[in-house]
This record gives C-alpha cells, sequence and structure tokens, in this order.
C-alpha cells in the first residue's frame, strides 16, 4: 500500500467535507448564531479528543517500542508543536470571528482573506496530522512497530466530521461581509486545500526518520490543542453562548472517541 498517496486519499475527503459545510452558504444567509457556536465546539471536541486517542497515545506506545523513555518524545513533540503554532498565529496576518483587529504582522489585507486565514492556519495541524497518522502505519511495515490502518482512517474520518462547520464558520461570515454567494462559497472551500499539503508533508517527515515518528504525533497533538484553546473555544463562547458549545464539544469528543475505539 502506497501510504503517501492514502494519506492525500484521505485528506481530500477531508477537504471535500470543508468544501460542503462552505456550500451551506448557498441555502442560508445567516445561520443562528447557537447553532455555529454548537458546530465550532463540537469541532473543538473532536480535535482534543483526536489528539489524545489517534496521536498522544501512539506517540507513548511507539516510544516503549523503540526503547525511548516513554514520556520524552510525547511531552517534547508536543510542546513544540504548540509552540510552532504559536510562532506561525504571530506571524501569518489573520482574523477570528470574534475579533475586531487582526493578528499578525500589520499588513493592508482585506478582512475577507484575513478570516480566510484564520481557518486555514486552523487546518495546517489537522493535515498533519493525517499524514503522520498514515506515515506511522508505512513506518510499521518497514520499521516493525505498532500502528493502525484503522485507526489512521478513524482520524480522517473524525477531521472530516468536524470540517463540515469550519466550512461553514468561513463562508457564513464572508456572505455577510458583502461578498456573493459564489465568491463566499470558493474562499470557505479554499481554506481546506491546506490539508492534503500539510498530510503530504507529515508523511514524507515520518517515512524518511522512523525514531522521529513520536516526536511527530506529538507534535501535531500539540498543534491541534493550541488551535483549540487558543481559537476555536473562545469563538465558539464569544457570543454568550457557553452552554451550548460546550455540550457540543462533549458531543464530538464523544463521537471522536467512539470512531478510534470501534475502528481502531
Amino acid at each position: 500500500m502506497n501510504y503517501f498517496v492514502e494519506a492525500l486519499k484521505w485528506t481530500s475527503f477531508t477537504y471535500a467535507m470543508t468544501a460542503a459545510g462552505a456550500a451551506l452558504v448557498f441555502l442560508h444567509k445567516n445561520p443562528p448564531r447557537k447553532f455555529l457556536d454548537m458546530m465550532l465546539g463540537f469541532a473543538g471536541g473532536v480535535m482534543t479528543a483526536a489528539s489524545y486517542f489517534s496521536l498522544l497515545r501512539p506517540s507513548i506506545e511507539i516510544s516503549e517500542e523503540l526503547g525511548m523513555i516513554s514520556w520524552i518524545p510525547p511531552v517534547v513533540g508536543f510542546l513544540i508543536g504548540g509552540a510552532t503554532l504559536k510562532l506561525i498565529d504571530s506571524i501569518l496576518p489573520h482574523m477570528h470571528l470574534d475579533e475586531k483587529a487582526p493578528e499578525g504582522i500589520k499588513t493592508h489585507w482585506r478582512k475577507t482573506t484575513l478570516l480566510v486565514l484564520a481557518i486555514t492556519l486552523h487546518n495546517i495541524p489537522e493535515g498533519l496530522a493525517v499524514g503522520v497518522a498514515f506515515g506511522a502505519v508505512g513506518a510499521e511495515v518497514s520499521g516493525g512497530i505498532k500502528a493502525s490502518l484503522a485507526g489512521a482512517i478513524s482520524l480522517a474520518l473524525g477531521i472530516g466530521i468536524q470540517n463540515f462547520p469550519e466550512g461553514l464558520a468561513v463562508s457564513m461570515p464572508l456572505r455577510r461581509e458583502g461578498l456573493s454567494v459564489w465568491k463566499s462559497f470558493w474562499y470557505g472551500q479554499l481554506s481546506g486545500l491546506v490539508e492534503p499539503i500539510a498530510a503530504a508533508f507529515g508523511v514524507f517527515m515520518v517515512l524518511k526518520a522512523l525514531y522521529f515518528l513520536p516526536y511527530a504525533l506529538a507534535f501535531a497533538a500539540g498543534a491541534m490543542i493550541y488551535v483549540v484553546v487558543e481559537e476555536v473555544i473562545p469563538e465558539s463562547q464569544s457570543e454568550g453562548n457557553s452552554d451550548i458549545s460546550t455540550l457540543g464539544f462533549m458531543l464530538g469528543f464523544a463521537v471522536m472517541m467512539i470512531l478510534d475505539i470501534a475502528l481502531g
């Protein structure tokens, strides 16, 4: 099996789910904010569960199999992943739904561009996580370590499910900013194209260096947790809908946990 191709295939699915979410702009210009906050909470729950069940736990297990101190690669990779996203977050110009001023390096880019870049930033660690997961399966074949193809697929399914509300979270604000329906959809789906690129990098990185695998898994987990805590949760609760966004978070966590345990 070509795990590089498999990673691209499954991140094409995650991209398609982003596009499907963005396509809701054709049906409704301004859905209830409670619905959007619930879906953002759901996305955060999926990402949090995926970070542990599909990334950190395998990182610990693989560290033990490779004869490493079991906690060092997960901790180091996790912290570096969060620090890397912090660095990108401070450099890349972008704007979140609940903000009135852009973050990152000062720029004269339009607000619509900054909103798209914010979701694109979310998608980088998601694509990387899927790529690393499939790379881990390829490393199992070549290096004798334990990794599950079903686990990689369940991660891709979970990321795909939570990409649906992310596509919606881009296209709807753009429509409210005055863009046409087609432009709102176009920019919404465009934010998901970074995932196959990040996945390809993840597979390449892991297959070239087997002992880097537990660090890479934890790195992707740290990057996703940073996005959840710094961006997704605050956005989901910025309009005072903390109860419904929290319920969405718990539902998303439960869905991803079921996917990983049942399939992985």
